[in-house]
């Protein structure tokens, strides 16, 4: 029995944390996702590892070293492996099984997401996706995840039988470094290659990048945010920006009243709940339900003519200035670094 009570004593295996490292690089999304399994295997008392593809950068051990990882498991790949999810996921499951893991760890991803239901039938054990948070229970491993269009947030209980196959949602993963967290030199360990050569029945055959100026606004990297602070001249200055520098357009609810944009592009907990790498809060004096939905963001930096709005304090950076005035300044700057081209 996967999920509920059991008579057996709670005592999973390891936690095997699955790296996705885009272009041979760890980004922000695995730095949270080591920081994540080390939290979850201490939660546990249990060991913990990381299984990657080869062909990464040599500068990826030392920083997965700095989140207190002891053991890389790298797994041989080829173009052939890379481009199949099906046979990507067989060598996981067999690793897993090697390691006798009791929970596989995957940021929830366009990988993970792929990966998972996969893993899951390869090992014949649980399925939890989009989990925003675990805790240590007398059930066993307490799972949450948001449910009911993010209204609710609902709960089960892993009682520690089979492998579990967890995915979190990239937007709680930190890659911040805990003082728990000591650092190490990871041994690396060389994995066999596949056995078999044939080709995978799913297969990827073209990887195209999000455009940032139509990606839904809770999966933007990048967001500059509009509040009243924007005129329409100032509003029209900044789609123009947007476009210059290729990144995501957000508004708060009195902007979206004003029937500047769509309702997708609205941030707050009346909106869209957003997590980018950088949050640029321009005229936004910072309500309850906007820092609500902005918290997540990994900096944020406004700018407002009033120093007492309560955008400061929840900011990484603040400056007080007029944004009628520095908009088109910037925006000429812009232009001149970027030769006026979208």
């Amino acid at each position: 029995m996967a999920f509920g009570g059991s008579n057996q004593p709670f005592a999973p295996g390891p936690v095997l944390a699955v790296l996705d490292l885009p272009g041979g690089e760890l980004e922000e999304t695995g730095k949270g996702l080591l920081s994540e399994a080390s939290r979850l295997a201490k939660k546990l008392d249990v060991a913990w590892s990381a299984l990657c593809f080869s062909g990464f950068a040599p500068e990826v051990p030392e920083q997965c070293g700095a989140y207190g990882l002891t053991r890389l498991l790298v797994q041989p790949s080829s173009a052939e492996v890379t481009d199949a999810p099906d046979l990507q996921a067989a060598l996981i499951a067999l690793t897993a099984r090697d390691q006798g893991a009791g929970v596989v760890l995957l940021p929830h991803n366009d990988l993970g997401h792929a990966l998972a239901p996969l893993l899951a039938a390869q090992l014949d054990g649980p399925l939890y996706t989009e989990a925003v948070a675990t805790a240590r229970d007398h059930q066993g491993l307490k799972l949450m995840r948001r449910a009911l269009g993010k209204r609710v947030q609902e709960a089960w209980f892993w009682n520690g039988q089979g492998t579990l196959v967890l995915t979190v949602n990239p937007q709680i993963l930190s890659a911040a470094l805990l003082p728990s967290m000591k650092r190490s030199v990871p041994e690396q360990v060389q994995l066999a290659g596949p056995t078999s050569a044939a080709p995978g029945k799913i297969r990827i055959i073209e990887r195209i990048p999000p455009d940032p100026q139509t990606v839904d606004v809770s999966e933007a990297e990048v967001i500059f945010s509009a509040g009243l602070g924007c005129d329409q001249a100032c509003f029209d200055q900044l789609l123009e920006l947007c476009k210059l520098l290729n990144v995501s357009l957000g508004v708060t609810r009195p902007v979206y009243d004003l029937g500047w944009t769509g309702f997708e592009r609205m941030v707050g907990q009346t909106g869209k709940t957003v997590a980018p790498r950088f949050y640029l809060a321009l005229g936004i004096s910072g309500s309850m339900h906007h820092i609500g939905g902005i918290k997540d963001s990994r900096r944020i930096i406004s700018l407002n003519i009033d120093p007492k709005v309560p955008i400061f304090p929840n900011s990484d950076e603040g400056f007080v200035a007029d944004l009628k005035a520095v908009m088109p300044l910037l925006l000429e700057r812009v232009r001149a670094a970027t030769g006026g081209v979208a």
